[in-house]
């Protein structure tokens, strides 16, 4: 409520500033004393009040502007960052490596709705022999998040061909991600645990989920799972139809279709 009354009376005094610079544009030689001043402030006040709706278009259009800035800068921003996205070699890459369509995604282990993506995402692999995948581990959930993306790099580290069935088993555990359950779930999937242990800790994985942060910020992703699809910056859960689309949508070059 503080908020709303501090954004109205702002408003109010804007629009009051505007009307008496118009004012006095028009006729350079009036100037108005502070009782012509309250009572103009006072008429444009009245005048709001019972037009309260004129607010809410304002306040609509200012948000349409800013939303469209803030697409125009994103777009901008993934014409930059194109290449280290889809080529960082710190990001495993899935699928077919020549598909004419990269989807990357930004991902947290303990993300419920990264684990939800999980299916859609097995399936697109299935289905879809044309599409690339970038895996950009973005542990933003805590210690536990972290401890299970540095793994995850280790493994890849250690056998390519073993970060994505590793990447599925912890997608699919459920619960905390304590360094026993890590290394169990490694071991299962056939990894060496000592060794994902000791790789752990190089200064290399905490490089590439430094770049990940750095780039997830750029494109103004804040939060798991985020989405980088052709040309469009997608945050949030996203359903197989919904990803279906937004691929046909980087294939076709068509984003209103």
């Amino acid at each position: 409520m503080n908020k709303q009354r501090t954004l109205f009376r702002a408003w109010i005094g804007a629009v009051a500033t505007i009307l008496c610079l118009s004012i006095g544009m028009a006729n350079a030689q009036t100037s108005f004393t502070d009782v012509e001043q309250r009572a103009i402030e006072q008429m444009i006040r009245n005048y709001i009040l019972n037009n309260p709706e004129i607010i809410v278009e304002s306040v609509q259009r200012m948000g349409a502007r800013e939303q469209a800035a803030n697409q125009q800068r994103q777009r901008q921003v993934l014409v930059d960052l194109r290449h280290s996205l889809e080529n960082d070699p710190g990001s495993h890459v899935g699928g077919n490596p020549n598909g004419d369509v990269t989807v990357i995604e930004f991902f947290d282990y303990r993300c419920t709705y990264c684990k939800r993506f999980l299916p859609n995402l097995a399936d697109l692999m299935r289905t879809d022999n044309n599409v690339r995948i970038v895996f950009k581990e973005f542990p933003i959930l805590g210690p536990d998040s972290l401890a299970a993306s540095r793994a995850a790099l280790a493994a890849r580290a250690q056998n390519k061909d073993l970060y994505v069935p590793f990447h599925n088993a912890l997608m699919e555990s459920r619960g905390v991600f304590s360094e026993n359950r890590i290394f169990d779930i490694a071991r299962e999937i056939g990894l060496d645990a000592d060794q994902l242990k000791r790789d752990m800790e190089a200064p290399e994985i905490e490089e590439i989920i430094s770049r990940n942060y750095a780039q997830a910020e750029a494109l103004g992703i804040q939060g798991t799972p985020g989405f980088v699809i052709g040309d469009q910056v997608v945050p949030g859960y996203i359903n197989r139809e919904q990803l279906t689309a937004l691929i046909d949508e980087a294939r076709t070059g068509c984003t209103t279709c």
